[in-house]
């Protein structure tokens, strides 16, 4: 117990989903191609980016620290991803999946969840654009930072897919300094299927 939580105050050494980096033509963005992984993940749906955001970790948490099919203690991992996809209409009720990268050791069975609301997640290989930015990263960040690499992404004549993206987090709460976040956007050649939403204000479509 106090080693995962250790890691998740400090977010030193932790272990990292593997990618290999594509050539980019920018260097405001990156871009990656990640590797087949399991992930353990969770769905919230609600108005509220950061709250869902919190709520999912939450669950997640007590996944790492045993609440699983083998009461299994496992080590905190980073990024923190999650998948928004943005609600349209006048309650904007998006939908969000919050996920922890499954240590390496586990990979190939990870134990799974003993409460309904998680899952393990098999990501097949996918590729995105990426935009790294510093700071603690809460909704209104998380737009501005979306808009910044669709319009990069835009000048350079890429292909993207504009929803569902990714917000990702690498350093808990109590790190206040050097801190790491990141926006993903899909390429569009990938052969993942998203239904694309039509532009809202809510929920932070890149427009």
């Amino acid at each position: 117990m106090l080693k995962t939580i250790g890691q998740v105050v400090f977010s030193t050494g932790l272990q990292n989903p593997k990618f290999t980096p594509q050539d980019s033509k920018s260097q405001d963005y990156e871009v990656r191609t990640y590797h087949t992984t399991n992930w353990v993940s969770t769905t919230v749906t609600g108005t509220e980016q950061d709250a869902a955001l919190s709520a999912g970790f939450k669950r997640l948490f007590k996944y790492i620290n045993g609440s699983n099919e083998k009461n299994m203690k496992l080590e905190m991992t980073a990024p923190v991803t999650c998948l928004i996809n943005p609600g349209e209409g006048p309650a904007c009720e998006g939908s969000y999946s919050v996920s922890f990268y499954i240590p390496e050791e586990h990979q190939a069975e990870p134990p799974n969840p003993s409460t309904p609301e998680l899952f393990i997640e098999s990501r097949k290989e996918f590729t995105v654009f990426v935009r790294t930015f510093g700071g603690f990263a809460n909704t209104e960040k998380t737009r501005e930072e979306l808009l910044k690499l669709s319009e990069s992404l835009r000048r350079d004549g890429m292909a993207f897919k504009e929803a569902p993206y990714y917000r990702v987090g690498y350093d808990s709460p109590f790190k206040l300094v050097n801190r790491r976040n990141e926006v993903w956007l899909f390429k569009q050649e990938e052969g993942r299927q998203f239904e694309k939403l039509h532009p809202s204000t809510c929920g932070g479509n890149p427009h």
